[in-house]
């Protein structure tokens, strides 16, 4: 059996086995299964102490040792497009279909007071971290951090990306003999990470079986009324922006389906059970060099880029989310609110990090502008385990999508031709 089949038949078996706690109605059945809870953790825990060293170190590489320094900003600035073009149509899609999809779902009062009485936990978890989200002008002069160390213990991947990408440039100009002495330093550490990495994908099935027991038995198998309405009409948005993905690494990124599959499929399965996109990225650096056979540009520099700043879920996250806690809450939002809202998102996707629930957080300072309760993000923080399951899936797909197209266009792959005119990749 392949580690990939290993991996999905414990997630069926963990699901099943959380479910049949939860249906029993035994809760010394259900603490049981949420024992084995911290296995899980651990597992994805490890995962991520290697995602940090991973991308400052792929990024200086992929930056500093290329053959052509000058393509590099030109090769950021079409990543960039590329994650802008897949988040404004993600957010039109979400202006044009939520709206009617929740125009005609009918809220009972009574039977949501219990949620809403039970989402007080999550809500001042949403409360405290509005209380920490930065200003505008104060989230554009903490890009560059004053210091890297710092923000690499905070997990602040997004100024350490512009960190590692200017650490990089600099190398590039450096004399050659200590820019390779460099680079192979930071080569040898990504090498190292990746050996971590697969380790750690040896007791996978242990880690995926001790995520999904606890998750079904905590969810369990049903979802009534409007709570269900919500998690259904948020999961097809995923599932169909994750489809229309696969369709554009197919066209654009000239992959074909079933490769394409194979290869996303071990990193969705990290995804799927951490609920943290960050977790899946040694999964996909592997996948995109063995499976697809990317160019180091796009493994080493578009991967881990994505990773740290693209989150194709957003638009529909906040679009779906806004729109359902209007109608439980009986706030009418018009065209400017929703046009807000999407705006919005596409905007402050690049800031939401990659884990669990993050991009709801950051929505409690909307939620105030636009007048909707902030703790209807309470009650989207108790329901989100379903939805953010298929979110992080997405996203996992976005990133290598992403990767595979700017991985195959002619432009692009000119860095991976070095000074003899050798091909890497």
């Amino acid at each position: 059996m392949s580690p990939t089949s290993r991996s999905l038949t414990a997630l069926a078996a963990g699901l099943a086995v959380g479910a049949a706690a939860a249906a029993s109605g035994d809760s010394r059945a259900v603490a049981w299964v949420s024992a084995v809870e911290p296995v899980g953790i651990l597992w994805i825990n490890a995962l991520r102490m290697t995602v940090i060293p991973l991308v400052v170190s792929l990024l200086v590489v992929g930056v500093g040792a290329a053959s052509d320094t000058r393509a590099v900003g030109p090769l950021g600035a079409r990543a960039l497009l590329l994650f802008v073009a897949l988040l404004a149509a993600s957010a039109v899609t979400a202006v044009l279909l939520a709206p009617p999809l929740f125009a005609s779902l009918r809220v009972d009062a009574a039977a949501t007071a219990a949620l809403r009485a039970g989402a007080a936990g999550a809500t001042a978890v949403a409360a405290e971290g509005a209380k920490r989200l930065p200003t505008f002008g104060q989230w554009v002069a903490e890009l560059a951090p004053a210091n890297p160390v710092k923000a690499a213990v905070d997990g602040a991947l997004l100024p350490l990306v512009v960190f590692s990408i200017a650490f990089g440039l600099a190398a590039a100009r450096i004399a050659p003999e200590s820019r390779r002495l460099l680079t192979s330093f930071f080569q040898v550490v990504a090498d190292a990470m990746l050996a971590v990495v697969r380790w750690l994908l040896v007791p996978a099935p242990l880690g995926v079986f001790a995520l999904a027991a606890p998750l079904a038995a905590r969810v369990g198998l049903s979802a009534v009324g409007a709570i269900g309405y919500y998690v259904v009409v948020i999961c097809a948005f995923f599932v169909a922006t994750t489809a229309a993905l696969y369709l554009l690494a197919a066209t654009a990124g000239r992959v074909p389906l079933r490769t394409f599959a194979r290869t996303l499929l071990p990193a969705q399965v990290v995804a799927l059970t951490s609920r943290s996109s960050l977790a899946s990225l040694p999964a996909l650096i592997e996948g995109a060099e063995r499976g697809l056979r990317l160019p180091p540009h796009a493994t080493r520099f578009v991967l881990p880029l994505a990773a740290a700043t693209f989150k194709i879920s957003t638009p529909a996250t906040w679009m779906v989310g806004a729109l359902f806690v209007a109608k439980l809450y009986g706030v009418a939002l018009g065209p400017l609110q929703i046009a807000t809202i999407a705006l919005t998102s596409v905007m402050t996707s690049f800031s939401a990090p990659g884990i669990p629930s993050a991009s709801l957080v950051l929505q409690a300072p909307l939620y105030a502008s636009l007048g909707l309760p902030v703790e209807g993000i309470g009650i989207l923080i108790a329901v989100d385990a379903i939805p953010d399951i298929t979110k992080t899936v997405l996203n996992a797909t976005a990133f290598l999508t992403v990767a595979a197209v700017l991985g195959r266009t002619p432009r692009e792959e000119r860095l991976t031709t070095d000074e003899h005119g050798q091909e890497h990749g």
